[in-house]
């Protein structure tokens, strides 16, 4: 008879779910550190990139989970 450790007795059907969860924590705090960034944005770096006043303000207006 042999005992298995503790870390072996863990449900690992959860995995999945967590992965998720933490996918999307991910991606929420990415959105927030780029909208933060592009606040920081000058007019010549929207027009090098193709972006207008108005469309920095409709992105950084945007709650954390909205992509």
């Amino acid at each position: 008879m042999s005992i298995q450790p503790h870390h072996r007795m863990i449900n690992h059907h959860d995995t999945g779910l967590l992965a998720l969860l933490g996918e999307a924590l991910h991606q929420w705090r990415e959105r927030r550190r780029q909208r933060r960034e592009l606040t920081h944005w000058t007019e010549r770096d929207l027009h090098d990139v193709g972006l207008s006043w108005s469309d920095l303000v409709r992105e950084t207006g945007k709650p954390f989970w909205r992509g």
